[in-house]
Protein backbone atom coordinates (compact mmCIF):
# COMPACT_ATOMS: atom_id res chain seq x y z
CA UNK A 1 0.00 0.00 0.00
CA UNK A 2 2.84 2.49 0.69
CA UNK A 3 4.58 1.65 -2.44
CA UNK A 4 1.20 2.19 -4.02
CA UNK A 5 1.33 5.43 -2.25
CA UNK A 6 4.52 6.79 -3.01
CA UNK A 7 4.06 5.74 -7.09
CA UNK A 8 0.66 7.89 -6.94
CA UNK A 9 2.77 10.50 -5.56
CA UNK A 10 5.67 10.28 -7.74
CA UNK A 11 3.31 10.69 -11.05
CA UNK A 12 1.07 13.16 -9.42
CA UNK A 13 3.60 15.99 -8.40
CA UNK A 14 5.86 15.26 -10.64
CA UNK A 15 5.99 19.40 -12.25
CA UNK A 16 3.63 20.42 -9.53
CA UNK A 17 3.02 23.49 -8.04
CA UNK A 18 3.20 24.32 -4.56
CA UNK A 19 1.24 27.27 -3.18
CA UNK A 20 1.87 27.42 0.56
CA UNK A 21 3.65 30.56 2.10
CA UNK A 22 4.44 31.23 -1.38
CA UNK A 23 6.67 28.15 -1.42
CA UNK A 24 7.78 26.87 -4.75
CA UNK A 25 8.50 23.33 -5.28
CA UNK A 26 12.42 22.52 -6.29
CA UNK A 27 11.88 21.10 -9.94
CA UNK A 28 8.66 23.02 -11.10
CA UNK A 29 8.05 21.95 -14.74
CA UNK A 30 4.81 23.56 -15.33
CA UNK A 31 3.52 27.43 -14.96
CA UNK A 32 0.49 27.84 -13.73
CA UNK A 33 -1.76 30.93 -13.33
CA UNK A 34 -5.20 32.76 -13.24
CA UNK A 35 -8.04 30.99 -10.90
CA UNK A 36 -5.46 29.70 -8.35
CA UNK A 37 -4.94 29.89 -4.20
CA UNK A 38 -2.03 30.86 -2.17
CA UNK A 39 -2.22 29.50 1.10
CA UNK A 40 -1.29 32.64 3.61
CA UNK A 41 -2.17 31.43 7.36
CA UNK A 42 -3.99 28.08 7.81
CA UNK A 43 -1.40 25.45 9.13
CA UNK A 44 -3.22 22.34 8.27
CA UNK A 45 -3.81 21.91 4.74
CA UNK A 46 -1.91 22.79 1.30
CA UNK A 47 -2.70 23.21 -2.36
CA UNK A 48 -0.72 21.89 -5.15
CA UNK A 49 -1.33 23.07 -8.74
CA UNK A 50 -0.76 20.98 -12.19
CA UNK A 51 -1.73 21.45 -15.66
CA UNK A 52 -4.84 19.62 -15.44
CA UNK A 53 -5.40 18.85 -11.60
CA UNK A 54 -5.00 19.69 -8.07
CA UNK A 55 -3.66 17.86 -4.85
CA UNK A 56 -5.06 18.97 -1.33
CA UNK A 57 -2.73 17.85 1.41
CA UNK A 58 -5.01 17.63 4.38
CA UNK A 59 -2.81 17.64 7.85
CA UNK A 60 -5.30 16.81 10.05
CA UNK A 61 -7.11 13.61 8.38
CA UNK A 62 -3.23 12.62 6.60
CA UNK A 63 -4.85 12.40 3.26
CA UNK A 64 -3.83 13.27 0.16
CA UNK A 65 -7.23 14.43 -2.16
CA UNK A 66 -6.78 14.03 -6.12
CA UNK A 67 -8.33 16.77 -7.87
CA UNK A 68 -8.54 15.98 -12.00
CA UNK A 69 -10.48 18.59 -13.98
CA UNK A 70 -13.56 16.60 -16.00
CA UNK A 71 -12.01 18.43 -19.47
CA UNK A 72 -9.25 16.41 -19.23
CA UNK A 73 -8.04 12.92 -20.51
CA UNK A 74 -6.78 11.93 -17.18
CA UNK A 75 -10.42 11.92 -15.43
CA UNK A 76 -11.36 8.97 -17.49
CA UNK A 77 -8.77 7.44 -16.60
CA UNK A 78 -7.62 7.64 -13.28
CA UNK A 79 -9.58 6.96 -9.81
CA UNK A 80 -7.64 6.35 -6.38
CA UNK A 81 -9.32 5.44 -2.98
CA UNK A 82 -6.63 4.05 -0.40
CA UNK A 83 -5.86 5.13 3.13
CA UNK A 84 -3.63 7.84 2.20
CA UNK A 85 -5.40 9.29 -1.07
CA UNK A 86 -8.47 9.84 -2.84
CA UNK A 87 -9.02 11.12 -6.60
CA UNK A 88 -12.04 13.11 -7.71
CA UNK A 89 -13.31 14.59 -10.88
CA UNK A 90 -13.80 18.85 -10.50
CA UNK A 91 -15.35 20.40 -10.34
CA UNK A 92 -17.91 18.80 -8.02
CA UNK A 93 -21.35 17.91 -9.86
CA UNK A 94 -22.80 17.38 -6.71
CA UNK A 95 -22.11 17.00 -3.22
CA UNK A 96 -23.63 16.12 0.16
CA UNK A 97 -22.61 17.36 4.19
CA UNK A 98 -22.49 15.68 7.41
CA UNK A 99 -23.97 19.03 9.26
CA UNK A 100 -22.62 17.99 12.43
CA UNK A 101 -20.40 21.59 13.27
CA UNK A 102 -20.33 21.69 9.44
CA UNK A 103 -20.15 25.30 9.14
CA UNK A 104 -22.01 25.77 5.96
CA UNK A 105 -21.72 29.37 5.70
CA UNK A 106 -18.50 28.54 3.75
CA UNK A 107 -20.70 27.17 0.74
CA UNK A 108 -22.86 30.61 0.91
CA UNK A 109 -20.19 32.31 0.66
CA UNK A 110 -18.96 30.67 -2.19
CA UNK A 111 -22.08 30.40 -4.24
CA UNK A 112 -21.99 26.76 -4.28
CA UNK A 113 -25.12 25.66 -2.52
CA UNK A 114 -26.61 24.87 -5.61
CA UNK A 115 -24.79 21.87 -6.02
CA UNK A 116 -25.67 20.73 -2.59
CA UNK A 117 -28.14 18.32 -2.63
CA UNK A 118 -28.11 16.03 0.72
CA UNK A 119 -27.95 16.94 4.53
CA UNK A 120 -27.56 14.37 7.14
CA UNK A 121 -29.99 16.52 9.68
CA UNK A 122 -32.02 19.86 9.92
CA UNK A 123 -30.67 20.97 13.23
CA UNK A 124 -28.39 23.57 11.13
CA UNK A 125 -27.85 27.41 11.71
CA UNK A 126 -27.89 28.68 8.33
CA UNK A 127 -31.31 30.12 7.57
CA UNK A 128 -30.94 29.78 4.01
CA UNK A 129 -29.52 26.44 4.03
CA UNK A 130 -32.84 24.99 6.16
CA UNK A 131 -34.80 27.22 3.08
CA UNK A 132 -33.02 25.17 0.45
CA UNK A 133 -34.10 22.26 2.40
CA UNK A 134 -37.82 23.14 3.53
CA UNK A 135 -38.49 23.97 -0.48
CA UNK A 136 -37.31 20.58 -1.60
CA UNK A 137 -34.49 21.16 -2.72
CA UNK A 138 -32.18 18.81 -0.50
CA UNK A 139 -32.45 15.16 0.37
CA UNK A 140 -32.69 14.26 4.29
CA UNK A 141 -29.91 11.36 4.54
CA UNK A 142 -29.73 8.94 7.48
CA UNK A 143 -25.76 8.99 9.45
CA UNK A 144 -26.63 5.25 9.55
CA UNK A 145 -26.93 4.01 6.57
CA UNK A 146 -23.70 5.84 4.96
CA UNK A 147 -24.26 4.03 1.80
CA UNK A 148 -27.04 6.71 1.02
CA UNK A 149 -23.99 9.09 0.41
CA UNK A 150 -22.26 7.23 -2.06
CA UNK A 151 -24.96 9.00 -4.87
CA UNK A 152 -22.76 12.04 -4.65
CA UNK A 153 -19.45 12.50 -6.34
CA UNK A 154 -18.67 13.98 -2.85
CA UNK A 155 -19.73 13.91 0.95
CA UNK A 156 -18.11 16.71 3.25
CA UNK A 157 -17.99 15.62 6.93
CA UNK A 158 -16.39 17.96 9.65
CA UNK A 159 -14.47 14.98 11.63
CA UNK A 160 -13.39 11.66 11.40
CA UNK A 161 -13.36 8.05 12.02
CA UNK A 162 -12.25 5.01 10.93
CA UNK A 163 -15.66 3.79 9.50
CA UNK A 164 -16.16 7.20 7.45
CA UNK A 165 -12.52 7.59 6.45
CA UNK A 166 -12.73 4.38 4.35
CA UNK A 167 -15.37 5.45 2.18
CA UNK A 168 -14.39 6.54 -1.44
CA UNK A 169 -16.12 10.32 -1.57
CA UNK A 170 -15.71 11.41 1.93
CA UNK A 171 -13.66 14.54 2.08
CA UNK A 172 -12.65 15.84 5.56
CA UNK A 173 -13.18 19.37 6.21
CA UNK A 174 -12.07 20.80 9.58
CA UNK A 175 -11.21 24.28 9.98
CA UNK A 176 -11.87 23.76 13.54
CA UNK A 177 -9.01 22.15 13.90
CA UNK A 178 -6.96 25.58 13.22
CA UNK A 179 -5.72 27.10 16.24
CA UNK A 180 -6.42 30.97 15.11
CA UNK A 181 -9.44 32.55 13.84
CA UNK A 182 -8.29 33.83 10.09
CA UNK A 183 -6.36 30.38 10.06
CA UNK A 184 -10.24 28.89 10.32
CA UNK A 185 -11.50 31.12 7.52
CA UNK A 186 -8.74 30.40 5.54
CA UNK A 187 -10.42 27.16 4.86
CA UNK A 188 -12.69 28.61 2.29
CA UNK A 189 -9.75 28.39 0.14
CA UNK A 190 -10.44 24.13 1.20
CA UNK A 191 -13.55 24.38 -0.70
CA UNK A 192 -13.13 26.15 -3.84
CA UNK A 193 -10.35 23.99 -5.25
CA UNK A 194 -13.47 21.49 -4.89
CA UNK A 195 -15.16 23.87 -7.41
CA UNK A 196 -12.96 25.75 -9.43
CA UNK A 197 -13.72 28.92 -7.49
CA UNK A 198 -10.79 30.02 -6.00
CA UNK A 199 -10.99 33.38 -7.32
CA UNK A 200 -14.12 33.83 -5.68
CA UNK A 201 -12.60 32.36 -2.55
CA UNK A 202 -9.32 34.78 -2.75
CA UNK A 203 -11.53 37.52 -2.61
CA UNK A 204 -13.65 36.20 0.42
CA UNK A 205 -10.50 35.55 2.40
CA UNK A 206 -9.02 38.66 1.99
CA UNK A 207 -12.35 40.92 2.66
CA UNK A 208 -12.64 39.28 5.88
CA UNK A 209 -8.68 39.00 6.33
CA UNK A 210 -8.30 42.98 5.80
CA UNK A 211 -11.89 43.62 8.19
CA UNK A 212 -10.18 41.62 10.57
CA UNK A 213 -6.64 43.30 10.50
CA UNK A 214 -8.16 46.70 10.94
CA UNK A 215 -10.31 46.34 13.75
CA UNK A 216 -7.26 44.42 15.48
CA UNK A 217 -5.04 47.28 14.35
CA UNK A 218 -7.73 49.98 16.06
CA UNK A 219 -7.85 47.26 19.09
CA UNK A 220 -4.00 46.81 19.61
CA UNK A 221 -3.74 51.28 19.90
CA UNK A 222 -5.89 50.81 23.17
CA UNK A 223 -3.69 51.75 26.22
CA UNK A 224 -6.30 50.01 28.58
CA UNK A 225 -6.61 46.15 28.30
CA UNK A 226 -9.16 44.36 30.41
CA UNK A 227 -8.61 41.10 31.45
CA UNK A 228 -11.09 38.70 30.28
CA UNK A 229 -11.76 35.23 31.36
CA UNK A 230 -13.31 32.50 29.47
CA UNK A 231 -14.66 30.09 31.15
CA UNK A 232 -17.31 26.66 31.04
CA UNK A 233 -19.30 25.12 33.94
CA UNK A 234 -19.73 21.37 34.19
CA UNK A 235 -20.79 19.19 36.28
CA UNK A 236 -19.76 21.42 39.27
CA UNK A 237 -16.41 22.60 38.06
CA UNK A 238 -15.14 25.85 36.65
CA UNK A 239 -12.83 25.23 33.63
CA UNK A 240 -10.80 28.37 32.05
CA UNK A 241 -10.71 27.69 28.01
CA UNK A 242 -7.56 27.16 27.00
CA UNK A 243 -8.27 27.11 23.25
CA UNK A 244 -5.99 28.77 21.61
CA UNK A 245 -8.37 30.57 19.32
CA UNK A 246 -10.10 32.16 21.80
CA UNK A 247 -7.24 33.42 23.39
CA UNK A 248 -6.66 34.67 19.96
CA UNK A 249 -9.62 36.54 19.67
CA UNK A 250 -8.83 38.35 23.34
CA UNK A 251 -5.72 39.22 22.38
CA UNK A 252 -6.98 41.00 18.80
CA UNK A 253 -9.89 42.50 20.20
CA UNK A 254 -7.52 44.56 22.81
CA UNK A 255 -8.12 42.67 25.84
CA UNK A 256 -5.79 40.34 28.48
CA UNK A 257 -6.24 36.87 29.11
CA UNK A 258 -5.43 35.58 32.45
CA UNK A 259 -1.88 35.55 33.33
CA UNK A 260 -0.23 32.46 32.25
CA UNK A 261 1.28 31.93 35.60
CA UNK A 262 -2.41 30.74 37.01
CA UNK A 263 -1.58 26.76 35.74
CA UNK A 264 -4.45 25.55 37.43
CA UNK A 265 -7.26 25.58 35.36
CA UNK A 266 -10.20 23.80 37.30
CA UNK A 267 -11.93 25.05 40.27
CA UNK A 268 -14.66 22.37 42.06
CA UNK A 269 -17.36 24.78 43.28
CA UNK A 270 -18.08 22.27 46.25
CA UNK A 271 -14.38 22.35 47.26
CA UNK A 272 -13.41 25.16 49.72
CA UNK A 273 -10.04 25.90 48.64
CA UNK A 274 -10.84 25.77 45.17
CA UNK A 275 -13.07 28.33 45.39
CA UNK A 276 -11.27 30.82 47.79
CA UNK A 277 -8.48 30.45 44.45
CA UNK A 278 -11.13 30.94 42.17
CA UNK A 279 -12.68 34.15 43.84
CA UNK A 280 -9.05 35.57 43.88
CA UNK A 281 -8.89 35.02 40.52
CA UNK A 282 -12.04 36.03 39.64
CA UNK A 283 -11.57 39.38 41.35
CA UNK A 284 -9.26 40.57 38.84
CA UNK A 285 -11.61 40.16 36.23
CA UNK A 286 -12.97 42.59 34.09
CA UNK A 287 -15.19 40.68 31.13
CA UNK A 288 -16.15 37.13 31.78
CA UNK A 289 -17.73 35.11 28.83
CA UNK A 290 -19.50 32.13 30.39
CA UNK A 291 -18.85 28.82 27.33
CA UNK A 292 -21.08 26.93 29.59
CA UNK A 293 -22.96 24.16 27.18
CA UNK A 294 -26.79 23.29 28.03
CA UNK A 295 -29.14 21.86 26.33
CA UNK A 296 -31.39 24.98 27.09
CA UNK A 297 -29.74 27.96 25.94
CA UNK A 298 -33.01 29.92 25.98
CA UNK A 299 -33.37 29.10 29.54
CA UNK A 300 -29.98 29.91 30.61
CA UNK A 301 -29.99 33.46 32.58
CA UNK A 302 -28.06 35.22 34.93
CA UNK A 303 -30.23 33.75 37.73
CA UNK A 304 -28.70 29.93 36.86
CA UNK A 305 -24.90 31.73 36.10
CA UNK A 306 -24.80 33.24 39.29
CA UNK A 307 -26.29 30.25 40.73
CA UNK A 308 -23.48 28.25 39.28
CA UNK A 309 -20.66 30.65 40.49
CA UNK A 310 -21.32 30.39 43.62
CA UNK A 311 -19.63 32.98 45.49
CA UNK A 312 -21.45 34.81 48.37
CA UNK A 313 -19.04 37.86 48.44
CA UNK A 314 -19.33 39.52 45.08
CA UNK A 315 -18.05 43.30 45.76
CA UNK A 316 -15.00 42.32 44.06
CA UNK A 317 -16.17 41.39 40.99
CA UNK A 318 -15.87 43.88 38.81
CA UNK A 319 -17.74 41.73 35.35
CA UNK A 320 -20.69 41.65 37.77
CA UNK A 321 -20.83 45.54 38.63
CA UNK A 322 -19.90 46.31 35.06
CA UNK A 323 -22.74 43.97 34.11
CA UNK A 324 -20.31 42.81 31.40
CA UNK A 325 -21.03 38.73 31.59
CA UNK A 326 -21.57 37.02 27.98
CA UNK A 327 -22.45 34.08 26.03
CA UNK A 328 -21.78 33.45 22.55
CA UNK A 329 -25.29 31.68 21.71
CA UNK A 330 -26.77 34.62 20.92
CA UNK A 331 -27.74 33.48 17.40
CA UNK A 332 -29.44 30.05 16.88
CA UNK A 333 -31.68 27.64 15.26
CA UNK A 334 -35.03 26.69 16.05
CA UNK A 335 -33.40 23.41 16.87
CA UNK A 336 -31.01 25.08 18.95
CA UNK A 337 -28.03 24.83 16.21
CA UNK A 338 -25.52 27.77 17.12
CA UNK A 339 -23.72 29.48 14.62
CA UNK A 340 -21.14 30.46 16.52
CA UNK A 341 -19.56 27.05 15.20
CA UNK A 342 -21.03 28.43 11.39
CA UNK A 343 -20.87 32.10 10.72
CA UNK A 344 -18.49 32.33 13.37
CA UNK A 345 -15.99 30.49 11.78
CA UNK A 346 -16.44 31.92 7.76
CA UNK A 347 -16.68 35.76 9.13
CA UNK A 348 -14.06 35.90 12.13
CA UNK A 349 -14.29 39.81 11.77
CA UNK A 350 -18.09 39.68 13.51
CA UNK A 351 -16.94 38.09 16.38
CA UNK A 352 -13.64 40.50 16.78
CA UNK A 353 -16.09 43.29 16.29
CA UNK A 354 -18.48 41.45 19.00
CA UNK A 355 -15.58 41.38 21.66
CA UNK A 356 -14.17 44.40 21.17
CA UNK A 357 -18.14 46.53 21.90
CA UNK A 358 -17.92 44.29 24.90
CA UNK A 359 -14.35 45.11 25.91
CA UNK A 360 -14.87 48.85 24.79
CA UNK A 361 -18.26 49.55 25.00
CA UNK A 362 -19.51 53.07 22.51
CA UNK A 363 -23.62 51.77 23.04
CA UNK A 364 -23.95 52.05 19.28
CA UNK A 365 -22.83 48.97 18.33
CA UNK A 366 -25.21 45.61 18.37
CA UNK A 367 -23.24 42.50 19.06
CA UNK A 368 -23.63 39.75 16.12
CA UNK A 369 -22.64 36.42 18.49
CA UNK A 370 -22.47 37.78 21.88
CA UNK A 371 -25.43 38.15 24.31
CA UNK A 372 -25.09 39.87 27.71
CA UNK A 373 -26.48 37.94 30.27
CA UNK A 374 -27.13 40.41 33.35
CA UNK A 375 -28.91 42.85 31.19
CA UNK A 376 -31.02 39.80 30.26
CA UNK A 377 -30.40 39.60 26.30
CA UNK A 378 -31.77 36.37 25.33
CA UNK A 379 -31.05 34.12 22.31
CA UNK A 380 -31.92 34.76 18.89
CA UNK A 381 -33.86 32.11 16.86
CA UNK A 382 -33.13 31.75 13.62
CA UNK A 383 -36.04 30.44 11.05
CA UNK A 384 -35.67 29.97 7.50
CA UNK A 385 -37.81 33.16 7.38
CA UNK A 386 -34.91 34.82 8.37
CA UNK A 387 -33.19 33.92 5.01
CA UNK A 388 -33.78 37.69 3.21
CA UNK A 389 -31.98 36.36 -0.04
CA UNK A 390 -32.58 33.89 -3.10
CA UNK A 391 -30.43 30.74 -1.53
CA UNK A 392 -28.81 30.32 -4.83
CA UNK A 393 -26.97 33.37 -4.43
CA UNK A 394 -23.77 33.81 -2.95
CA UNK A 395 -24.06 35.33 0.01
CA UNK A 396 -21.69 38.56 1.03
CA UNK A 397 -19.19 38.73 3.78
CA UNK A 398 -20.48 41.44 6.35
CA UNK A 399 -17.37 44.07 6.48
CA UNK A 400 -17.63 46.17 9.50
CA UNK A 401 -16.89 49.84 9.40
CA UNK A 402 -13.19 50.36 10.16
CA UNK A 403 -10.88 53.43 10.00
Amino acid sequence: MLLLYMAVLSSAFSGLLLLNGGVMVEGVAVKVTGNISKIEDASYFRIYYGNTFKVIKNDLDGKSYLLIQSNSKMAAKTKYCTPRIKSFVIPLANFSMDVSYFPGSFLELLGLMPSLKGITSERIASPCLLKLYNEGQLQMLNKSEPQQFSQYTAHFISYNSNQQTQSCNYVAFVPIGEQTPLQRAEWIKYLGVFANVETRANEIYEAVKSNYMCLANSAASKKLKPIVAWMEFNDGVWTFTKEAYKLKYIEDAGGENLDESINKITYNITTIEDMEQLHAILCTVDVLIDGTLTPDPFGYNATLFLQNLNIEDQSCLAFLSHESVWRHDKRLSTDLALDWFDGAVSQPQLVLADLMEMLFPTGNYTTTYFRNLLKGEEATSLGLENCDRDTFTAMEPTIITCT
